[in-house]
């Protein structure tokens, strides 16, 4: 047994080959054939898929895989003409349903008959780069179906009926049309294009260019807009309902081309009811539609912008210059911010707040309130107004509001210097007169100028608070280092830094003895306190009040200015004085005295004197009496000064001068440091620069700038270049 040799055991194929019966791959055919037909005429359900599936394998495996694919198609094909001419036969509406239930059986048989030849497309195709079997089914029906002579313009123009009987009020399936639809997509993208989305585009376009031409000559701008706008919706509503959503582009494109592109210019002018129109009636909701209508297309809002900036400095131009308008600063200040409250809410409820109309509307404010010189004066007098009074018993909040809104036309403004002076002259006016209606909001409104302008700008606004409360301190000090004068404060002082104070140099009236002799008791005590310092009497700020005692026995205490006081205190010394004779005792400047007299003897309800002769002006022949008839309800009676409102134009040349004198050192110093950073520049840069630096105060003149230049050559601050004369050198 040990002996024995090992034997290996090998297994070999058999010597002679296996040979196939020659009719196998027909006879399997046969079967699977049958198969195909069964599964086409829906009696599926007897036959034996596994078995199927086997045969089908078989055949790939002995290579007759070129015979079972080509007789797969030859097979399909001839039950696809057949069911071809079944969808042909179809009459009038039946036609779709027709073609859609053949697809759904198509599909289905197509399933099938994948699972079969399964291990075909697995194996065979691959190798071979044959259409995979439900591929090569969509494809055939697209050539023997979508693509018949018969079915492909027939399927179309019942597609775009369809659609354009939905368009003119017509209830459709929806449903059979999605179906179709999703049918052309299945069969593939180009297929969905080429047959039905290129000609659907098309006649859109013609239907809502006719549409809209229909529609813009029987409609107003409003009712146009809704039109398109529905139209929009209904088509983007189309969309999700039946069409690809890659078509939403498409044709809303074709609507916002034909309905609103197209009649842009048309709609925006329309008269009387295009968009100057939806703006003059705050039409809200046209002016939102509009918007977001014309945003679809190309320039469609630069358009909108145009058109509204374009009406709004016309409007903003007659409101700035009309004559009637500007009597009265107040109102005019108000209609301004009216205007931008009007334009705001437009900009935020219609127009989503959009950056550019914000922009476009700011320009346009800056634009025309600068036409109007006198705008800066006009802001500090509104500002005035309603400091005194108009803010009175109205809360924090909307103290607040309307503060931030006299800003932003603050900021519009190109000469802040200018409102800065007669912001200056009415604050001092109100502090002195302690008419303001609260410190708070007065405090507020200095801190929202130096958040704009810096500290520059309000550093003296700031000091003239700090004398205020100062003053205070002083006439306590003053009163009780003289006890004698009593609890009753008969002087009130307040002593004003020259440097903080809009103050003129006035010749100082000559005041009541008893005045007076307590005037210089204050000087000395004050003058004994604080070393180096000189006090000049501003007789022409101040006030009083004076106990006066008429006819018949009346009595009234009169809140009046210092010159008012002057001229009433003489005649408790004579019963009839001239003119001469006041302006003589009192040393008051005849612009003021006349001033004076006319509110004491002219206005009605006031006039404590009476002047003869009877006129509106004052004369200097006239004379004046205490008028003993004199009568009101109030015990305190206040005589305010007979002044315009309004600067008159000498004034008014002095105050531009004081601003212009204002500005020399200003400019000055910007070109000082911009030269001092440079060292060489020529002139055109300087001019850039300087005007630059200074647009938050004012916008500085080119020649102004170029007289600084030459003064500041004068004394070698600068020099100029000895080839080019337009380039300046600096000299440290």
């Amino acid at each position: 047994m040990n002996n024995q040799k090992k034997r290996n055991f090998r297994i070999e194929a058999f010597k002679q080959r296996v040979v196939v019966d020659p009719k196998y791959a027909d006879k399997t055919w046969k079967i699977l054939e049958h198969a195909i037909h069964e599964i086409y005429n829906h009696n599926a359900s007897g036959l034996s898929f596994e078995e199927l599936y086997r045969n089908a394998y078989n055949m790939v495996l002995h290579k007759f895989g070129d015979k079972l694919y080509g007789e797969l198609v030859t097979t399909m094909t001839s039950h696809l003409k057949e069911i071809s001419k079944s969808i042909e036969a179809a009459q009038g509406g039946l036609f779709l349903e027709e073609l859609n239930r053949k697809w759904n059986d198509h599909n289905k048989a197509l399933q099938m008959i994948r699972d079969i030849l399964m291990y075909m497309d697995r194996t065979y195709i691959p190798s071979t780069h044959k259409t995979p079997v439900h591929e090569l089914g969509l494809n055939l029906w697209k050539d023997y179906i979508i693509h018949s002579s018969k079915i492909q313009t027939r399927l179309l123009n019942t597609l775009l009926e369809l659609v354009h009987k939905e368009r003119t009020g017509e209830v459709i399936n929806r449903g059979l049309m999605r179906n179709i639809i999703k049918m052309l997509m299945d069969l593939g993208s180009s297929v969905y294009q080429e047959d039905f989305e290129k000609p659907f585009l098309e006649v859109s376009a013609e239907f809502y260019k006719g549409e809209s031409q229909k529609f813009i000559e029987c409609c107003d701008c409003g009712e146009y807009l809704k039109k398109a706008e529905r139209r929009l919706n209904e088509e983007m509503e189309r969309v999700t309902h039946y069409l690809d959503a890659k078509s939403e582009t498409k044709i809303t494109n074709v609507v916002e081309k034909e309905m609103i592109a197209n009649h842009m210019l048309r709609l925006v002018h329309m008269e009387n009811s295009g968009l100057v129109n939806m703006l003059l009636d705050d039409r809200y909701g046209d002016l939102g539609r509009m918007y977001n209508l014309f945003r679809r297309v190309p320039n469609g809002l630069s358009l909108i912008r145009e058109v509204m900036t374009s009406h709004l400095r016309e409007t903003g131009k007659q409101l700035v210059t009309d004559p009637e308008r500007l009597k009265d600063p107040v109102e005019f200040v108000q209609r301004l911010l009216d205007e931008k409250d009007k334009y705001d809410n437009i900009i935020s409820s219609a127009f989503n707040n959009d950056k550019t109309f914000q922009n476009g509307l700011n320009s346009s404010f800056e634009y025309f309130i600068n036409l109007n010189p006198r705008s800066p004066e006009f802001i500090s007098l509104f500002v005035d107004d309603k400091l005194r009074k108009g803010l009175k018993g109205v809360s924090e909040e909307d103290v607040e509001t309307i503060l931030d809104k006299v800003m932003m036309l603050f900021r519009y403004l190109q000469e802040k210097d200018v409102f800065e002076k007669y912001y200056k002259q009415h604050l001092a006016k109100r502090l002195l007169s302690g008419k303001t209606i609260s410190d708070d909001a007065e405090r507020s409104l200095i801190v929202k100028l130096k958040t704009e302008c810096g500290y520059q700008f309000t550093s003296k606004l700031e000091g003239m608070f700090t004398d205020m409360k100062t003053s205070q301190d002083t006439i306590q000090d003053f009163y009780a280092h003289h006890p004698e004068l009593g609890d009753s404060r008969t002087l009130v002082v307040q002593v004003l830094t020259t440097g903080s104070w809009p103050t003129q140099p006035s010749v100082t009236c000559n005041l009541p003895a008893e005045m007076s002799a307590l005037c210089e008791r204050f000087r000395s005590h004050y003058l004994g306190t604080h070393t180096g310092r000189r006090l000049s009497w501003q007789t022409n700020m101040g006030t009083a009040d004076i106990k006066a005692i008429f006819g018949k026995g009346q009595k009234h205490e009169l809140n009046v200015s210092t010159y008012q006081m002057c001229v009433l205190m003489l005649f408790n010394n004579a019963d009839r004085i001239t003119y001469k004779e006041i302006e003589q005792a009192t040393g008051i400047p005849a612009s003021d005295l006349k001033r004076c007299l006319q509110s004491l003897a002219c206005v009605k309800g006031k006039n404590v004197l009476r002047k003869e002769p009877m006129s509106k002006d004052i004369g200097e022949d006239d004379a004046f009496v205490v008028n003993d008839k004199f009568t009101s309800k109030f015990y305190k009676v206040k005589i305010g000064t007979v002044v315009a409102q309004k600067e008159s134009e000498p004034e008014k040349q002095e105050t531009r001068q004081r601003v212009e004198e204002d500005r020399k050192p200003q400019i000055e110093a910007a070109i000082v440091r911009i030269m001092k950073s440079r060292r060489v520049l020529d002139h055109n840069n300087i001019i850039t620069e300087v005007t630059k630096q200074l647009q938050s105060r004012f916008l500085a003149n080119p020649t102004e700038i170029k007289k600084r230049i030459e003064s500041l050559i004068e004394r070698d601050f600068l020099e100029r270049d000895n080839v080019d004369r337009k380039l300046y050198r600096y000299l440290a």
